[in-house]
């Protein structure tokens, strides 16, 4: 079954197709979609993906069983589904993807935490967390049920996200900067070094459609001082302390007790001993597992689910 997969998110987009869940994957790069006061851009970089898709394989988008698309900001952020799912199908036909001579291909779009689920745990129950730029956990079965925590973007929630961590080591750095907290000043000078001096950062921050990415990006500087750093390391403790809570939240009844944690964020070895330690703490019942594939596996597991009749729309979550 060849399906096509597009993983859409903060920083960029991929794109693969696949012959069959047993063949290896062909990936393109993408744009990023864009948060402004308009709303969440999925639309123009989704049909940008397809044009890309066509361009890269101009004869094997004709038989297409199915396209599943998983996006940042589709849940929150995008009013009209049915009317995206329909400029996608139309952008398709006439792009020239066919699923045989006398059908199209099914589309499905979710949102980033399904596919990331999906892929995480490789279509089976349990729950993940994602860490990136922001945060999600999601619990569900890899087909119709479907529980979210957090996800609200980095003014309201993104409990454990490169930008809550970002925010949070800027913060203490000006506290440093203010003469309140001596004991942030390693923040404060990395801080200097990346975005200039405090009094620049509210122009640079406020102003800013991409603000969380911006924050997201001294995530990377908090990491770099967890280990030798007091103030840098509390803040990565709680991000994965955090990030643990939300996980084990999503984890309503009828899903099994599985968690994955997923996501950049992931990389830093104080945010990951700290979520395992918690969750072990919280749920000693619950296995914790290392992720089976990224979100774009999930998009093509999403698109081969969508295309069997194996996957159930569901408001808020997975449309078709």
């Amino acid at each position: 079954m060849r399906v096509l997969g597009i993983d859409i998110g903060g920083s960029g987009s991929r794109l693969a197709l696949r012959e069959s869940s047993t063949e290896p994957r062909d990936e393109r790069e993408g744009s990023a979609t864009r948060i402004t006061a308009a709303g969440a851009a999925v639309d123009a970089v989704a049909l940008a993906a397809l044009r890309t898709a066509a361009e890269a394989w101009p004869t094997q988008i004709r038989e297409v069983s199915a396209i599943g698309i998983g996006a940042s900001g589709l849940g929150t952020l995008v009013t009209d589904h049915a009317k995206l799912l329909t400029r996608l199908r139309d952008e398709a036909r006439t792009l020239g993807f066919t699923a045989s001579s006398t059908a199209e291909p099914t589309v499905v779009m979710a949102i980033d935490a399904v596919t990331a689920h999906l892929g995480a745990l490789n279509g089976a129950s349990g729950a993940i967390v994602a860490l990136g730029t922001g945060a999600i956990a999601i619990g569900g079965d890899g087909r119709a049920r479907w529980h979210r925590v957090d996800g609200w973007g980095h003014l309201l929630g993104d409990r454990g996200s490169g930008a809550e961590i970002g925010m949070q080591g800027l913060r203490a750095a000006l506290r440093a900067f203010d003469g309140i907290d001596a004991a942030s000043t390693a923040l404060l000078t990395a801080a200097r070094a990346r975005f200039g001096e405090p009094a620049a950062w509210p122009g640079l921050l406020y102003t800013r459609d991409d603000r969380a990415g911006v924050l997201a990006s001294f995530a990377a500087d908090v990491a770099a001082l967890g280990a030798h750093d007091a103030a840098a390391h509390e803040i990565l403790t709680t991000a994965g302390a955090d990030a643990a809570r939300s996980a084990i939240a999503a984890l309503v009844p009828g899903i099994a007790p599985r968690i994955a944690l997923t996501g950049g964020i992931a990389r830093s070895s104080i945010v990951t001993d700290s979520f395992t330690n918690s969750v072990t703490a919280l749920r000693p019942d619950v296995a914790q597992v290392s992720p089976a594939g990224d979100p774009l596996h999930g998009a093509l597991l999403l698109a081969e689910r969508a295309a069997t009749g194996t996957l159930e729309a569901r408001p808020d979550y997975v449309w078709i």
